[in-house]
């Protein structure tokens, strides 16, 4: 399979990205929580007609402590996923063992950025925010599976981050700019990490038969069933989190309604806007049409 990129172009790209965590949060770097976080198309907190304006900013900045939970937690199992993906092509290509090992050097940047934005959200925000995992959990389950589920899971994950950060975060000037700044610094290595899993996809396909294919699809949807069931708890969470921040007790009917649309709204954030890509759909199309067909139909549960 032949792309229009190299491993060398991609490289060179990351070697031209330069930033440090100190650079983006700490000292006169700090949130502004008198802003969102999250864009309303991913936290859908106008949805809940209940709430208040105040409430549904305070409920925004508990999704933005979520999503950077969240992407801390999956960057702790894509960076050993790449390492060892890293070890089993040394010796090949130069540029491919470089590019690799620049990505996994910059996933663990990643679990540091996400960890002190986290930090800095949790001294200003001044309430219990519970997380599922723990991360180490998390990651012994998803790397049980098999290397291609494992590859598709963080090509999802990369794609998905292009796509919140380009439809609906790049050009909204009402979030919180350090937030902001996080999300686009993310986005700018993601890029190149999205394109190398690509890649990576293809070359462990290439070495599987069309019924350890095959399996390998399953094991991305079983993945994505797992991080549905977590999602559910998150969205849980999240409500305690709110009741605890505003102090007020929701009744039966909009506790259930607050479950409904913000486990929706999760469900889009983490898995259909990365399921759907249209860059993800074609990765799995050249592998598997008929996974490719089957995620499509599948679409609409997560939208």
């Amino acid at each position: 399979m032949t792309y229009q990129y190299s491993y060398k172009e991609l490289l060179a790209r990351a070697e031209r990205i330069n930033w440090r965590v100190e650079d983006l949060i700490g000292g006169d770097k700090t949130l502004d929580f008198s802003k969102p976080f999250l864009p309303e198309g991913l936290a859908r907190t106008d949805q809940l007609s209940f709430l208040n304006a105040d409430e549904r900013l305070v409920l925004n900045q508990v999704r933005g402590h979520a999503y950077l939970s969240i992407f801390g937690l999956v960057e702790e199992f894509i960076l050993p996923f790449v390492l060892d993906h890293a070890r089993s092509v040394v010796h090949g290509d130069e540029y491919r063992e470089r590019a690799l090992l620049e990505f996994a050097g910059e996933e663990a940047k990643h679990i540091h950025l996400f960890r002190c934005f986290r930090q800095e959200f949790v001294a200003g925000f001044g309430v219990q925010c519970d997380i599922i995992g723990p991360p180490e959990a998390v990651a012994s389950h998803v790397l049980s599976h098999a290397p291609l589920s494992v590859a598709l899971l963080t090509l999802h994950i990369e794609w998905m981050v292009q796509r919140h950060f380009q439809e609906s975060i790049q050009e909204n000037t009402a979030l919180d700019p350090q937030f902001k700044s996080l999300l686009l610094h993310h986005w700018m290595e993601e890029l190149q990490h999205a394109e190398l899993d690509a890649m990576m996809v293809a070359a462990i396909a290439e070495k599987l038969t069309p019924e350890e294919i095959e399996a390998g699809v399953q094991g991305y949807v079983a993945l994505g069933g797992f991080l549905d069931d977590g999602l559910k708890q998150q969205t849980l969470f999240d409500l305690e989190a709110f009741e605890r921040a505003t102090g007020r007790s929701l009744g039966d009917v909009e506790r259930a309604l607050f479950v409904e649309v913000q486990h929706q709204a999760n469900r889009w954030t983490y898995i259909g806007s990365g399921m759907t890509h249209p860059r993800f759909l074609e990765s799995l199309g050249r592998i598997s049409p008929n996974g490719r067909a089957m995620i499509e139909g599948a679409a609409p549960t997560y939208s």
